[in-house]
């Protein structure tokens, strides 16, 4: 069975394949049936269906939530 990955609105996430700009670290910007990322190198935006984007992400970047 496949490992279901915990994710949220505003988590960083790095996916398995570098854009364009050489980045792999994506922040989560909008959450639903599609999800929409926007690249931490260049700003570009990209919506994805939510089972794709799954299959595509490797894993959720820890960040430091200690205000």
């Amino acid at each position: 069975m496949a490992e279901i990955k915990k994710f949220n609105l505003g988590d960083t996430v790095r996916m398995k394949k570098k854009h364009p700009c050489g980045s792999r670290e994506w922040v989560v910007t909008r959450m639903g049936a599609d999800i929409k990322i926007r690249c931490c190198g260049c700003g570009h935006q990209v919506m994805m269906v939510r089972s794709q984007f799954e299959k595509n992400m490797v894993e959720v970047i820890p960040t430091d939530h200690t205000g």
